[in-house]
């Protein structure tokens, strides 16, 4: 079992930016990717990002690329999503996930999900 806590979120003005953490509760470095998802109200949970055990791989959605950063550090059993040039449109509860395999980009993909942390972008 793998719990997973998101931290960071908040309200930042369009162009601004975030950096959002997720703490896992126990070592996830050996074999567990892990990824960025984020639900808008009214919309389906959608993937942001995703980085392989290692870090060496990562993966975006079009959406955000160029605009957002994925990264962990495994001695802190932490992943962390640096966001730059923030939109209203990413206004979205923000979830981090592990699964114990590959990189994975739908969330079926993932087996352990944290609670979210919301982010709020205004105009």
């Amino acid at each position: 079992q793998v719990l997973l806590v998101e931290s960071g979120g908040g309200l930042v003005q369009a162009g601004g930016s975030l950096r959002l953490s997720c703490a896992a509760s126990k070592r996830t470095s050996s074999n567990y990717a892990m990824g960025w998802f984020r639900q808008a109200p009214g919309k389906e949970r959608e993937f942001v990002a995703a980085i392989n055990w290692s870090g060496g791989r990562t993966y975006y959605a079009d959406s955000v690329k160029g605009r957002f950063t994925i990264s962990r550090d495994n001695a802190k059993n932490t992943m962390y999503l640096q966001m730059n040039s923030l939109k209203p449109e990413d206004t979205a509860l923000y979830y981090c996930a592990a699964r114990n395999s590959g990189l994975g980009i739908t969330t079926t993909d993932y087996n352990y999900w944290g609670q979210g942390t919301q982010v709020t972008v205004s105009s």
